[in-house]
């Protein structure tokens, strides 16, 4: 299964209200982020790509509960713009096929 990436600058209330139901952490202690990365893929995958974006970033990083947990999942990578940039950035660059 292919890691999906996407990046979301600025999200707006709606798009947080969607996030906030789903979010697994503790959504009412955190403030609005600059931005959001969601990143969707195998548990295993998902699980990688959490530390590799926390290590490369000052991000936040939760699961986001979806209707197939068994087979797919999100997480969403919280924090400001270049923050996640750069840790979305990583994560491309960890699943890019000849990454050693």
């Amino acid at each position: 299964m292919a890691v999906k990436i996407q990046f979301i600058k600025s999200p707006s209330p709606g798009t947080m209200a969607i996030l906030a139901r789903r979010r697994t952490g503790h959504p009412e202690s955190c403030p609005a982020p600059g931005a959001v990365g969601l990143v969707q893929g195998a548990l295993a995958d998902m699980i990688t790509a959490a530390d590799v974006a926390e290590k490369a970033a000052q991000v936040e990083v939760e699961e986001i509960r979806g209707v197939c947990p068994q087979h797919v999942t999100l997480i969403g990578i919280f924090g400001e713009i270049a923050d996640v940039d750069a840790a979305l950035k990583a994560v491309k660059e960890f699943f890019t096929p000849g990454h050693e």
